[in-house]
């Protein structure tokens, strides 16, 4: 495997100092497409808001009861007091 160059070092490093606060932006963006959408891809949407959300440190029975509730709303009130903590 080749070394990596130093602005690769750096990208990586920036991604991971900054990973919170894209799982956030990307929860946020992803609450808005529940809103907007319908049928598979609003599974589709919940799958991934799911993956976001773990990796912000909500418990999985949490996000199992909010995908139950299928409120998007729910979810947004959530995401919210995540980014007011972080």
């Amino acid at each position: 495997m080749a070394e990596r160059s130093k602005f690769q070092q750096k990208a990586i490093k920036n991604f991971y100092d900054n990973r919170e606060g894209i799982a956030i932006q990307r929860a946020q963006e992803l609450v808005t497409e529940l809103y907007l959408s319908e049928g598979k891809a609003r599974a589709k949407h919940w799958k991934a808001l799911a993956t976001h959300l773990l990796a912000l440190g909500l418990k999985p029975d949490k996000i199992e009861a909010l995908q139950a509730q299928d409120n998007p709303e729910a979810v947004a009130k959530v995401v919210q007091e995540l980014v007011q903590k972080k």
